[in-house]
């Protein structure tokens, strides 16, 4: 990528020739600010590909051919040109824990972790940098990775975290080990009762191991202090530099909490946010949803409240994904139900009946088979509106049940990451016939479900590039799988890319603000190193973010 003087220009335009549009018109109105050219590809299925776009404040301007976009330049505009690879509507992310994201860019880091023996000695180094009783979260590990796969336990960690505090989850979030410091502060022992919709991992005599599964998290939780107001606006600053870094222009950020959101809003305040975020708050909080939005409104469309986001079931890797069978390694469970049916119809009903969106997190069949049950008899109930209830994850469909959210209006907000992760030992889990129904990118589309894409980050890297490697190749991350794990829910670059853009754009009624290169639209785009629909599909990990601008402000550059 260069930046290119106005005197360079002609030779810029007579290199950067590329699919020719219409030609922007008119000089009447003052020069563009930012001009880039490149291989646009615009998401406009009306006018797919184009050679340039220019910028006026935060907005777009003119898309079209170099020498016609050129000719509006003036003294002042900024030039980028990026040769023959791709620029694109800014990716969106629709579903992403953004302040925890924040928070775990400077704590431990467990993803990686290849062994028990690593897991525990990057805890012994990130305690060594804390003072006594500071907390250790975060760490997002996966068991999986280690032979055996054992779960971590209390014992492993208490002799080198003696005066920390230790809970750290399980990359999906749905699982979290707990050291014996944290457990006492906790009062969780061997006497401590059942909880619903959870589960305390216990020794043959009751011992808690320190693995709390979904809601037995929340014991620990409790007892856990809040960050501070500092802490969370440092988390929000990390969080949406990290987001540009990428090319993340806009993210639908679920289970924000109150303190979370009014870091979002302070940064917003402040000019410090480069995220358009769309905030789902519990789903059982409704009612204080409800009266906020009624007291201040929803925000606008570069901070928008947006709605609630609840909960049915836990998952895979955790075994606490609800199916209708049960587990094929541990055929004593077939999943929990984190929220009571009676709360979910409530919950939801109340939150519709108050003109809330609502997006649920379901992953097994027989919570996904629920929450469009519960959709279906809230939509009836309450008659037609544009109501765009989601599903979150949306991970494993009865065949029966695939057609039902086209037909219903869902939307699909899925996370092709986990496919790709997940597509290593799922089969273990479910055996090879319920395999067949993960992540059915190809049956949803051919089915014509909107679908949006998300990472579900801190669960798996905020990186779109990534995602679109997953839903293309379906290659899974030990490379086991060169032709793809269930191939045939494979789909195109175009489409991999609408998901990212336009799809998550209309999963939070965004539609007409932001995913489309197209004059009016706000000025949200990144500039790639490569033309993904050109390069191997298996290269297109090894794309890079060369810049990212949101309404017009470049927010990250590589040079």
């Amino acid at each position: 990528m260069r930046l290119v003087s106005a005197a360079a220009l002609a030779a810029t335009v007579a290199a950067c020739q590329g699919t020719r549009g219409p030609a922007a018109s008119g000089r009447s109105a003052p020069p563009p600010d930012l001009v880039i050219f490149g291989r646009v590809w615009t998401g406009d299925s009306a006018r797919p590909w184009a050679a340039a776009v220019a910028i006026a404040g935060d907005t777009i301007a003119a898309v079209g051919d170099s020498a016609a976009v050129a000719a509006l330049q003036g003294p002042a505009t900024r030039v980028v040109s990026n040769g023959a690879a791709m620029v694109a509507p800014g990716f969106n992310d629709a579903h992403v824990h953004f302040g925890s994201g924040g928070f775990q860019l400077r704590s431990v880091d467990l993803r990686d972790a290849g062994t028990p023996a690593e897991f525990i000695a990057r805890l012994k180094t990130y305690a060594a940098t804390l003072k006594p009783g500071e907390w250790i979260t975060g760490g997002d590990w996966d068991h999986e990775r280690w032979t055996g796969s054992p779960l971590p336990r209390r014992d492993w960690i208490d002799s080198v975290t003696p005066n920390n505090p230790v809970f750290v989850n399980r990359l999906d979030g749905h699982m979290a080990v707990a050291n014996s410091l944290a457990l006492r502060l906790a009062h969780v022992t061997a006497a401590t009762g059942d909880i619903a919709g959870g589960t305390i991992v216990r020794d043959p005599d009751g011992t808690p191991t320190g693995i709390l599964k979904d809601n037995a998290q929340d014991l620990v939780y409790a007892v856990m202090p809040d960050p501070s107001a500092e802490q969370r606006d440092s988390a929000i600053a990390r969080a949406t530099a990290w987001a540009a870094s990428k090319g993340v222009t806009g993210v639908s950020a679920v289970s924000v909490g109150w303190g979370e959101l009014a870091a979002m809003k302070r940064a917003y305040r402040n000019g410090t946010l480069h995220t358009r975020i769309s905030a789902y708050v519990p789903l059982e909080q409704w009612r204080r949803m409800a009266d906020t939005l009624k007291a201040d409104g929803p925000g606008d469309q570069f901070l928008r409240v947006a709605g609630v986001k609840g909960f049915v079931d836990g998952s895979l890797g955790s075994r606490t994904a609800l199916f209708y069978e049960p587990y094929s390694d541990d055929p004593s469970t077939s999943g929990l139900l984190v929220t009571p049916e009676d709360s979910l119809r409530r919950w939801i009903g109340g939150a519709d009946s108050a003109g809330l969106q609502v997006v649920v997190h379901a992953i097994g069949e027989k919570a996904n088979g629920l929450v469009l049950d519960i959709y279906d008899s809230v939509a009836k109930a309450h008659g037609a509106r544009d109501r765009r209830f989601r599903i979150e994850h949306a991970q494993h469909l009865r065949p029966a049940d695939a057609p039902r959210l086209a037909r219903q209006g869902v939307v699909a907000s899925m996370q092709p990451y986990h496919a790709i992760d997940d597509g290593r030992w799922a089969e273990k889990r479910v055996g090879p016939a319920r395999i067949r129904n993960m992540y059915i990118f190809r049956t949803l589309l051919d089915n014509h479900t909107h679908l949006a894409f998300g990472s579900d980050w801190t669960v798996a890297p905020i990186d779109p590039l990534l995602g679109i490697y997953a839903a293309v190749t379906r290659r899974t991350l030990d490379d086991k799988n060169p032709g793809g794990w269930i191939p045939e829910e494979k789909i195109s670059v175009d489409e991999a890319l609408r998901a990212y853009t336009a799809g998550d754009a209309y999963a939070a009624f965004g539609e007409g603000v932001r995913g489309v290169l197209r004059p009016g639209m706000k000025a949200d785009i990144v500039v790639l190193d490569q033309d993904l629909t050109t390069i191997r599909p298996e290269d297109i990990r090894n794309a890079k973010v060369r810049m990212t601008v949101v309404g017009g402000k470049v927010v990250y550059a590589a040079d």
